[in-house]
This record gives C-alpha cells, sequence and structure tokens, in this order.
C-alpha cells in the first residue's frame, strides 16, 4: 500500500502527530462523546447606586421595587449552559437523597440573594423546570440566604439560561460559584478555561490535515462508523395530522444528527394512516416495511400484524370563532350542541344571535374518534354541509361539516361565524395567541396537561405509533423509535404541548390513559 509507506515516512509521521495534538486540544473538553458538561460563566457583577432619588421612578428597576434596603445592592448575570457533546437528562443530576430534586446550587459569597430571574432561555420548555413557585414533588427555583438552589433541569447540546440576582451585602470580591455533580461529565467554570486561540489552532490544525491530504489523499477519512443509535435507509411516517408537527420536528432532528437518514412525513389522518401501512406491509410479502403510523387512540382492530408503540399523551380542545365571545360550555351543554339541539348560540345564556356551525373532521380522523368517544359518547351527526356555512339541503337543520386536517379545522373556524371545532391543543393555542379562534373550557376547566395529570380534563387520547410486524433491531424505524424515546425526542414532544411517555413522570398518566382506552 503506497498510501500507508508515505504515512510511515518521517516528515509525514510529524505533521500527523500535529494534527491529533491539535485536534485533542480543540475536542478533548466538548468533542468526545463520551463527556457530559455544564458551563457557567458570570456575564455582569455590579454595584447598583440606588442612593439617589431625584430621577423618575419609571427608570428604577422593576426588581428593586419590592425591596426596601438597598444599600451596597448589586446585580448579577450568570449563564448556565450546556456546553458539552452530549444531551444531559434529569436522571443524570447526581444528588444526596435529602435533595432529589436538586441539580445546581449557585453560590454567592458574603451576599444575600433577594430575588432571582430567569431570562433568555434557549427554548420556552426550560422555564417550566425553573418556576420559583413548584410542587413539594418538583420544588422548583428556590433561593435562601447566599445560595440559589437549581431544579435538575434538562439540557440539550447548546441550551442556556441566565440568572438576573439581586443581592445585598459586601461581597463583590468575591465571585459567584455554580456547584453539582453529573454522571460521566462535570460543571465548571468557563472563564477559567484558558487554551490557545481556536483561531491559531484552527489554522495550525488545517495546514497540517491539507499536508496529509496532499501527501497520501483521503482514505484515512473514508468509512466513518454512523453515530450510535443512527440507521442509514428510508423511512416514511403517515397518520395523525394531529401529531404530525411532532414528527416534522423528529425527522429533521433525526436526519440532522443522522447521516445517510432520509425520513419523509406524509399525514393523512390516523385511521388512513394504518390503511396504508397495513397496505404496505403487505406488499412486502414477508419483508419489513419502513413505513410508521401515528394515531390518536387505537387504530389496530385486533390485527397481529399491526406492531402498538405507545407515544405519548395528547390533549385537544375546542376552537370558537372570536364573534361567539363564549369563554365556557357545559359537557351537556356541548353534547346538546352536536346533537343539533341548539342551532343558534342565543339558545345558550349569553350567546350571540348566529347560527352553529359545526367544523368536523372526517371519517379517518383518530382525533374525531377521540372526540366522540371522550365527550359526545356518540357518532357525530351526518355531513350536511360543503362550505361549512350552509346546509346543503333546505330540510336540514344543522350545518356540520368535515375537513380533512388539523391545520384546515382551526382556519375554517377562524374564518367562519358561528363555527365551533376540535383539534390539538398547541396548534389551538398558537392560533389563539395570534387572535385567530378562541379556545372553550369544559365546565370551567380549560384544556392544559396539568389538568390531565390532574384527571380534570376529559379530552385527551393515548398517541400510538404503529410498525407492520416488530421492526428489525438495527432498521432505521427502530433506531427511530429509540430516537423518539431519547432526550431529544421526548423534548420536541414535550415542546408540542404532549405528555411523552418515555418520561419517567409521565408514566403514571399513560398507563392510566392505555388502560382506560
Amino acid at each position: 500500500m503506497k498510501w500507508l509507506e508515505q504515512l510511515m515516512a518521517p516528515e509525514n509521521l510529524l505533521a500527523l502527530l500535529g494534527v491529533v495534538v491539535t485536534v485533542g486540544g480543540l475536542s478533548y473538553e466538548r468533542l468526545i462523546p463520551g463527556r457530559k458538561r455544564i458551563g457557567y460563566r458570570v456575564q455582569m457583577d455590579t454595584l447598583i447606586d440606588d442612593t439617589r432619588q431625584d430621577g423618575p421612578a419609571h427608570q428604577r428597576l422593576r426588581m428593586l421595587e419590592n425591596t426596601p434596603d438597598l444599600a451596597g445592592a448589586s446585580l448579577v448575570l450568570l449563564r448556565i449552559e450546556n456546553d458539552g457533546f452530549r444531551s444531559i437528562d434529569a436522571d443524570d443530576y447526581i444528588t444526596a437523597p435529602s435533595t432529589e430534586h436538586r441539580g445546581l446550587t449557585a453560590t454567592f459569597p458574603h451576599r444575600v440573594v433577594q430575588d432571582v430571574a430567569v431570562t433568555e432561555p434557549s427554548h420556552p420548555d426550560l422555564l417550566r423546570h425553573l418556576r420559583q413557585r413548584g410542587t413539594p414533588e418538583r420544588p422548583g427555583l428556590i433561593y435562601e440566604g447566599h445560595q440559589i438552589s437549581l431544579p435538575r433541569v434538562p439540557l440539550n447540546k447548546g441550551d442556556h439560561f441566565k440568572l438576573l440576582v439581586l443581592l445585598t451585602g459586601a461581597g463583590t470580591d468575591k465571585p459567584p460559584q455554580v456547584g453539582g455533580r453529573i454522571k460521566e461529565g462535570r460543571v465548571r467554570n468557563n472563564e477559567k478555561f484558558r487554551r490557545p486561540s481556536n483561531r491559531v489552532l484552527g489554522l495550525i490544525g488545517s495546514l497540517l490535515a491539507l499536508l496529509i491530504l496532499q501527501s497520501f489523499g483521503t482514505p484515512l477519512l473514508r468509512d466513518d462508523p454512523l453515530p450510535r443509535g443512527c440507521a442509514t435507509g428510508t423511512l416514511t411516517i403517515v397518520g395523525s395530522t394531529a401529531f404530525a408537527p411532532v414528527a416534522e420536528d423528529l425527522r429533521g432532528a433525526y436526519q440532522s444528527d443522522c447521516r445517510g437518514a432520509v425520513v419523509t412525513v406524509a399525514a393523512q389522518g390516523s385511521g388512513q394512516g394504518v390503511g396504508t401501512l397495513r397496505t404496505a406491509g403487505e406488499a412486502a410479502k414477508g419483508g419489513f416495511p419502513a413505513y410508521l403510523s401515528f394515531s390518536d387512540g387505537p387504530q389496530g382492530n385486533g390485527d397481529q400484524r399491526l406492531k402498538e408503540h405507545l407515544v405519548a399523551v395528547s390533549v385537544f380542545t375546542l376552537v370558537l370563532n372570536k364573534d361567539v365571545r363564549m369563554t365556557n360550555l357545559s359537557l351537556t351543554d356541548l353534547r346538546r350542541v352536536y346533537a343539533g339541539e341548539i342551532t343558534n348560540w342565543k339558545q345558550l345564556p349569553g350567546g350571540p344571535d348566529l347560527p352553529v356551525r359545526l367544523v368536523s373532521r372526517d371519517a379517518n380522523s383518530g382525533t374525531r374518534k377521540v372526540f366522540e368517544k371522550r365527550l359526545l359518547d356518540r357518532n357525530e351527526l351526518s355531513r350536511t354541509s360543503d362550505d361549512c356555512r350552509s346546509p346543503e339541503f333546505r330540510h336540514d337543520k344543522v350545518v356540520r361539516c368535515e375537513l380533512g386536517g388539523t391545520p384546515e379545522v382551526v382556519r375554517t373556524v377562524a374564518r367562519t361565524p358561528g363555527a365551533i371545532g376540535y383539534t390539538e391543543l398547541r396548534h389551538a393555542e398558537v392560533r389563539a395567541a395570534h387572535g385567530d379562534v378562541d379556545l372553550l373550557n369544559l365546565d370551567g376547566v380549560r384544556a392544559s396537561v396539568d389538568a390531565v395529570k390532574e384527571r380534570t380534563y376529559p379530552f385527551w387520547e393515548p398517541e400510538y405509533a404503529y410498525t407492520y410486524t416488530a421492526p428489525p433491531d438495527n432498521s432505521l424505524t427502530s433506531k427511530f423509535l429509540d430516537y423518539m424515546a431519547g432526550d431529544t425526542g421526548r423534548n420536541l414532544i414535550e415542546k408540542h404541548g404532549h405528555l411523552p411517555c418515555s418520561v419517567p413522570e409521565n408514566q403514571n398518566a399513560c398507563r392510566r390513559a392505555d388502560r382506560g382506552r
């Protein structure tokens, strides 16, 4: 092998050693897959001059207004981040039994914490772990004396948040410190890590790498192993339109982490998705089809070839056109509306003079089946309208149309006076925040993940992933299911307002949902 002989030449061995040393210096702390790390740094630590009282009151910092004695007060801005290579789960924090819910401790020597605010989180979901008003099971952020105790916050690669801390006491000569223990890693002060300039090391490494490549080509760079948990090939995801936003995010994340994987999302409704999966399985004639179907609720119908994987608990809500101007319905009145007994909103207390228009899903919809099972306890009425505004025949007293997907339902309710529909919660919340629709409480309870956990809200359903027979261990389908249950997958599921069943604290709710189907 000519390239091996060239490699063994003294000048090339020296160059290769230079590359190894350079890359090692750049990557030891950050790029070695076995390392987990939380870094912190102080971005501001300054005294506050609050002795002047001649300025306008609105110019003073809001967080100082409730603190009567600010003599010698100071403000600290502390950044905490996952700056390692691997994600950090709540179980990665090593704690004593008496402090099992605590993750990190920020200490401010010779100063007393008066107030703290969490700012600039890399993702809004981090804030739910950092609430100051927690529960006994999840106490949240706590400060007392010179310390702030932080909960065990899951952090993906690059996740970060900042603490803006108001303190009193003459201790600015002592820098703040963050302590804690991490499995297979550590917590460290980023400011104390000193190394040669990245620019210099990168330039040296690039020059040496070019020398190696010019000497004996690129054989050493071939056949890189796939990252752990990855597989190549193609996978088509079908099924639920309510769960499609999660599937799209999972697709993008997996393809980013795993080269050679091509994942396609073609949501078409829970029932039709399982039908597509079954057709693909039968066409494979004993082989395994690279299809995965998400379903709102069970769709197997006793078919032993369809393997069921419990993924999450999904939460749904009712949406109203804003002209209706109602915020709550009793379950009894909701059933009367969908039975056709109430055809104008003025028949209900406080309702406007507008015809009721039912914007529903078609027969392939898992969301519709959840709605009928959880709330109506009966099938919906037959379709009477194509345009969702007027009945097709004069003798029809009820206006009810059917649409194929979650986004269509919300858009139609938004533009149709008197319309009511049902949909997945997070999509509805986004549209409500933009002023497009109103969310409807049921018996005074607003749709939320917490309400489902507390068993006070009835409109929810387990989310399943179906495969045609059990996926082979090293197949892309199997690896994708594992990815969903990992840190990235469950964070994405939570981001879209679902309860991921791979999170230990959700497993009771998931088991209850699975049994109650």
